[in-house]
């Protein structure tokens, strides 16, 4: 990496595609950058209060060249913290919730990856270890009321969000919504065996957390669907066929190859074909990281071998079922039935096929490169490339709408300073006006965005970000865009 990577040496460096991405655009904005205002709530009114935070962000800041990404840091790395986390206690336990942002709810997999960034913290900062082991022990209440919702309510006394009276689902008290996603009881798994790797702490990992896990395994095992379609079903009436599910409530048919069907996918979509390659990946790393907490920490022979065997077959039928060919070799589909039915594209939620070695669910980087390039090209038929950016969308927003958090997937999982400076010139572009990151920005028109507050893109850049610090400092120290 050139120590003076500017403007001109990137444009060179990254042709036609960083133009794209409305570089020209940002010159005017970078002579502002430093007098830029930070966009946080007043210390009195952010939710919750972190010293190591603090200190952490003004660390980074230092060491980043470039003033606007570094204003962007410091606005979105806290932003979870700041707005979205509710500690407090429950039965005299710490107990957490961590809404979405702009939607008044918690979702499993949103809240474990909004505070994946503040895990590093969490073994000398007290109020941090306990904050987290809140949100463990909230997860795994959750998980008891109900494992096939994707979503609750910060107040588990509360009525269904919004009280949809459309869902035709059985939504219990303190549910949000009640979309099966095979990763939320993944992203579960992965924040717990993280917290107890980084703390050695277990805490948490009571009768209620055991019982929470057994659960999870018991529901994977239904929704392999080997004696029949199981207890869960889901319609909704609506006009947008993404928002139900085809075949009365339990989706189109699957062979039961051992695969885990899943209803709906990351980004609440429903899927066409029910076994989700990427979320089945992820159980795979999900269930052997239960299996080594049930033996060491639980000491649960059965429930470890139980989560031990369901990840080998799972792991055994993806390499039979989960592959597709292409003229360039094996890549992975998105979504099979078991049958022979492929659905090829990516979707920019996690876990997606573009951040598969992220969640460390990669297992053959071979496979994993073809379906990189895959993804990330037109062949890909939701990814998307105009005057504003490029990235890989999904049907959740439409056509020509780019996701930041693809672009996100995309420069954490590369190796190129190439690859990882052009996103971050795409990053910054669409973000500068606001101060924050997008759900998704119109490929022509970043001012066309949607949520203005989303904390977990927030936490994912600022993750990225303070990730090159360490890995990459000469490129984040030098580069000017």
């Amino acid at each position: 990496m050139q120590s003076n990577l500017t403007r001109r040496r990137l444009l060179t460096a990254i042709g036609s595609t960083a133009t794209l991405a409305g570089l020209d655009l940002l010159l005017p904005l970078r002579a502002r950058a430093e007098d830029l205002a930070s966009k946080r709530p007043l210390a009195a009114d952010r939710k919750f209060r972190s010293q190591a935070v603090e200190d952490y962000i003004k660390s980074v800041q230092k060491r980043i060249g470039d003033p606007g990404i570094s204003w962007l840091f410091g606005n979105c790395f806290p932003n979870t913290l700041d707005t979205t986390t509710e500690a407090g206690t429950f039965e005299g336990q710490p107990d957490t919730a961590v809404i979405t942002g702009d939607i008044p709810a918690m979702w499993l997999r949103d809240s474990c990856a909004q505070v994946w960034p503040y895990l590093q913290f969490a073994k000398h900062e007290e109020s941090m270890r306990r904050m987290l082991e809140g949100l463990v022990r909230r997860q795994a209440r959750c998980i008891l009321i109900d494992p096939y919702a994707n979503a609750f309510m910060a107040d588990l006394t509360a009525t269904p969000l919004q009280a949809r009276p459309e869902d035709l689902a059985d939504e219990k008290q303190g549910v949000g919504e009640r979309k099966w996603e095979l990763d939320s009881l993944c992203f579960v798994i992965r924040l717990a065996y993280a917290y107890w790797k980084q703390t050695d702490d277990t805490r948490p990992f009571e009768t209620q957390w055991k019982r929470a896990m057994s659960l999870i395994v018991k529901t994977m095992r239904e929704q392999q669907r080997k004696d029949g379609d199981g207890p869960y079903k889901y319609l909704r009436t609506t006009n947008i066929s993404t928002e139900t599910v085809a075949g009365q409530g339990y989706g189109n048919p699957v062979n039961p190859v051992g695969l885990i069907a899943s209803d709906f996918r990351p980004s609440d979509d429903a899927c066409i074909f029910l076994f989700l390659v990427p979320a089945n990946l992820m159980a795979v790393t999900s269930l052997r990281q239960l299996a080594e907490m049930a033996d060491k920490i639980l000491h649960d022979s059965e429930l470890a071998t139980d989560a031990h065997s369901l990840a080998q077959e799972v792991s055994a039928a993806l390499e039979k079922y989960g592959k597709a060919p292409t003229p360039q070799g094996p890549i992975w589909a998105y979504e099979v039935d078991g049958y022979g039915s492929q659905l090829l594209m990516d979707d920019a939620g996690l876990p997606s096929l573009l951040s598969l070695p992220y969640l460390d669910c990669s297992p053959d980087p071979a496979v994993y490169q073809r379906t990189r390039a895959f993804a990330w090209s037109k062949r890909d038929p939701y990814f998307f490339q105009g005057k504003a950016g490029a990235a890989v969308g999904g049907p959740h927003i439409g056509k020509n709408m780019v996701w930041p958090m693809a672009q996100v997937s995309y420069a954490i999982t590369s190796d190129s300073d190439v690859e990882i400076s052009e996103m971050l010139v795409m990053l910054k572009s669409a973000a500068m006006a606001t101060g924050f990151i997008h759900e998704s920005y119109n490929k022509d028109d970043s001012t066309n965005f949607t949520r203005p507050w989303f904390a977990w893109m927030n936490s994912y850049f600022g993750e990225l970000v303070a990730g090159l610090a360490d890995k990459k400092p000469s490129l984040l120290r030098h580069i000017a865009v």
